[in-house]
């Protein structure tokens, strides 16, 4: 057992993940780079090491009960505590296929196809719920255990009620909007137990999600993530935030 502080981000192979790892490695903690495929998450995890940082492959697929809880008793015999989790695993299947020339989604809810959304909700409500309470005992066992939901803008009902303001992504964005719900659950929970747990949206960031798309980079998009898993004794909890403060839920 170490008593070293630790770090676990998952999806954490490539993109914000990625560089949230590398954010996180880089200010003392171990991080524990979540990943599915064992080829994609020791390489990732290598290159950070190669660059001095303390970082470890941690083989976990959000959307296996079987793997979450292989994953949280692997970690269980490594580690005495689990200081920050970042659930950042998150897809959109048929986003891109969605996308018009301009860049833009034009598939509208009517045509909204109901796998494609079961498969996101697996992932991006389920699995930061299958893995928080996988980890939970090991959370519990930090002094001041810091959770990070990353959502996004379309998870905000008032944005997409607003004039323009969203595109009407309805599957991704109401699976954003159950993840901050369950944030603020997790966060009255958990509060009395000095865990805070908080919701960031990183941006429309270029990554494969969006076939890069995005107008922001994973260095931008990972600065709230980092700094709501940092945050010091007495910060927010509950609450649902981007780089410039709370947002609408």
């Amino acid at each position: 057992m170490t008593t070293q502080m630790n770090a676990l981000v998952t999806g954490a192979n490539k993109g914000i993940g990625l560089e949230t790892v590398r954010r996180l490695g880089g200010t003392g903690l171990k991080a524990w780079l979540g990943a599915r495929d064992a080829g994609r998450g020791e390489a990732a995890a290598k290159a950070l090491r190669d660059d001095g940082l303390d970082v470890e492959w941690l083989e976990l697929d959000v959307s296996s009960d079987d793997s979450v809880a292989a994953a949280a008793r692997t970690l269980t015999a490594r580690v005495s505590s689990l200081d920050v989790l970042v659930n950042n695993a998150g897809i959109a299947p048929g986003y891109v296929d969605a996308l018009g020339p301009n860049g833009r989604y034009e598939r509208p809810p009517s045509r909204e196809d109901v796998a494609d959304m079961k498969a996101t909700y697996d992932v991006n409500v389920f699995g930061p719920v299958r893995v928080t309470q996988a980890f939970l005992p090991l959370l519990l066992a930090s002094p001041a255990a810091r959770i990070v939901m990353v959502s996004s803008y379309l998870g905000s009902i008032a944005r997409a009620a607003g004039n323009g303001q969203s595109p009407n992504v309805m599957g991704y964005g109401s699976s954003k909007t159950a993840l901050n719900a369950i944030t603020v659950a997790f966060a009255k929970e958990l509060s009395s137990r000095g865990i805070m747990v908080n919701a960031a949206a990183p941006g429309y960031t270029a990554t494969d999600l969006n076939a890069n798309k995005g107008g922001r980079t994973v260095q931008q998009a990972a600065g709230i993530i980092v700094q709501l898993a940092t945050l010091e004794a007495g910060g927010p909890t509950g609450g649902y935030f981007d780089e410039n403060g709370s947002l609408p839920w």
